[in-house]
């Protein structure tokens, strides 16, 4: 029996008031989040809070088809959005119907969906497209790689714009799905768990699930063949490690390093705090680039890290960044010291326990072998700009920042904040005046003056990082050579941490 539909006056005054008084309400979302650093990337207008990507490659040709599904929320009343990509698409549709889009700027999709987006409202994007990332130039360079058997995508600040269409700013994090096709005899690496693999008719599907918030540059893509291992460590996460078959003279050092990731993550978690993800691991495809890149829960190595011999401390820098960087991620680029400056400590404490050379012989050795005169003092690690982003006085006047903060706190405060920030903003963003903040609550102390002078102040400081009532280091008189014969010893972990100035410089 049919009912008989009634509406109220106070009900159909409720519908009335749920529909927008005029289109003039909804505009287009902004075509960049905002960010001083790069500001076309990212966009405004909506939050992502999954990307769903299918892909089918073919590593004879480069060929790559893809079908991504991004869930979302409006965050204003918006007629129109962008995505961030570079290949071509064929097709988009908007909560199932088809959406007008065209392209502007150098990896700006604009989508403008058939029905506008209300405020709050959740939207399903299906995006269909293919090309051949290896023949696009972006801003001069590629993020994603060419190996003699498949492809690699990792990058930093930008890596997605290559096989996926994103919301591409570390501000806006997601959950991940990634399956990829390719012909048997390949293998796909990426993020997270492997959740399954499935064969038919001459081509294997890998599909890769990351279930924890991450940044899109942090996602990864290695397609090739590998030898892949599998363990857990001795408290039980999964770790899963490949590396291509052809990496030549450099495979037993790579292996060697790579596979003391399970021993280091443990051990990296007494200082950090629980590991905030459900697998780790890292991958050497054959590559001619020469950094590495903490992509979240499998870190990307260039052959090149592991040329002069083993490499522990670029191993445990990298996995540092899963808690610093990845798990609590940067709001801004220009916030990097949150990321590289706790990394590079963790070089430090790896070496204090490995005997190589304490944190603080390691900041004074830095202090002093910089001359007041020489540029890398004219960098901030606090707000370095974008050409400087990666520069080495990010690292290690960065890190000589920790060490201060170390010293002005104290060794029990100062391990309470290293292991609590993680843990308090797990999974989120966040900015240095945020980290100041919370290490001021931690340990009572005023730390304005500690990190201005080390992180904010184009100079070198008029005093090293020494601990209270210590004597000041001596310093490179200016203009004179490392061979001035002042310099105190080098601590014996100083060449494989510089040996570690290559995982971000150049990226592209």
């Amino acid at each position: 029996m049919r009912k008989r539909l009634i509406v109220s006056a106070a009900s159909a005054l409720s519908l009335f008031l749920a529909v927008p008084a005029s289109a003039s309400d909804f505009r287009a979302g902004t075509a960049g989040v905002g960010d001083s650093y790069y500001p076309t990337y990212g966009n405004g207008g909506y939050d992502v809070s999954h990307y769903d990507i299918r892909l089918k490659y073919q590593p004879a040709t480069d060929e790559l088809e893809g079908t991504a599904t991004i869930l979302a929320t409006a965050t204003q009343d918006l007629s129109r959005f962008n995505l961030d990509f570079a290949l071509n698409v064929s097709e988009v549709r908007v909560n199932g119907r088809l959406a007008a889009f065209t392209t502007s700027g150098d990896q700006e999709l604009e989508i403008t969906p058939a029905r506008p987006l209300a405020k709050g409202s959740q939207a399903t994007v299906v995006v269909r497209y293919k090309g051949v990332p290896s023949t696009v130039k972006k801003y001069g360079f590629t993020s994603w790689h060419r190996t003699p058997d498949g492809a690699v995508a990792a990058n930093e600040p930008e890596a997605a714009w290559w096989w996926f269409p994103s919301n591409d700013h570390p501000s806006d994090k997601a959950t991940y799905d990634v399956s990829v096709l390719v012909p048997d005899g390949n293998q796909v690496i990426s993020n997270g768990v492997l959740a399954g693999t499935s064969s038919q008719a001459g081509w294997t599907r890998y599909s890769w699930r990351e279930n924890k918030p991450q940044a899109t540059y942090l996602a990864t893509l290695a397609i090739g063949k590998f030898d892949i291992t599998r363990d857990t460590t001795a408290s039980g996460l999964p770790v899963y490690n490949a590396y291509s078959k052809d990496l030549g003279d450099n495979a037993d050092a790579a292996r060697a390093s790579v596979e003391r990731t399970g021993e280091l993550v443990d051990w990296l978690s007494g200082y950090l705090g629980e590991y905030p993800f459900s697998s780790v691991g890292g991958y050497v495809p054959n590559v001619p680039t020469g950094y590495a890149l903490e992509t979240q829960t499998r870190i990307f190595y260039s052959p090149r890290q592991f040329a002069k011999g083993s490499n522990t401390s670029v191993v445990v820098h990298e996995l540092a960044h899963q808690w610093y960087g990845d798990s609590v991620s940067l709001s801004r680029w220009s916030d990097i010291w949150l990321n590289e400056g706790f990394a590079r400590y963790a070089q430090f404490l790896w070496s204090e326990h490995e005997n190589e050379g304490t944190a603080q012989e390691l900041a004074d050795y830095v202090y002093a072998s910089h001359p007041a005169d020489d540029p890398f003092w004219t960098i901030k690690p606090g707000d370095p700009g974008p050409d400087n982003q990666f520069s080495s006085a990010v690292y290690e006047r960065g890190a000589v920042a920790v060490q201060a903060l170390r010293n002005a706190v104290g060794d029990e405060k100062f391990f309470q904040i290293l292991k609590g920030w993680p843990t308090e903003r797990r999974y989120g963003n966040a900015t240095i005046p945020e980290f100041q903040a919370y290490a001021e609550k931690v340990s009572g102390k005023k730390l304005g003056d500690v990190l201005n002078t080390w992180l904010f102040t184009p100079s070198k400081p008029a005093v090293g990082p020494v601990p209270p009532g210590a004597a000041a280091v001596a310093s490179l008189a200016p203009g004179a050579g490392a061979d001035a014969g002042q310099l105190p010893a080098e601590p014996k972990s100083w060449k494989k941490i510089q040996d570690t100035n290559s995982a971000h410089e150049a990226h592209s």
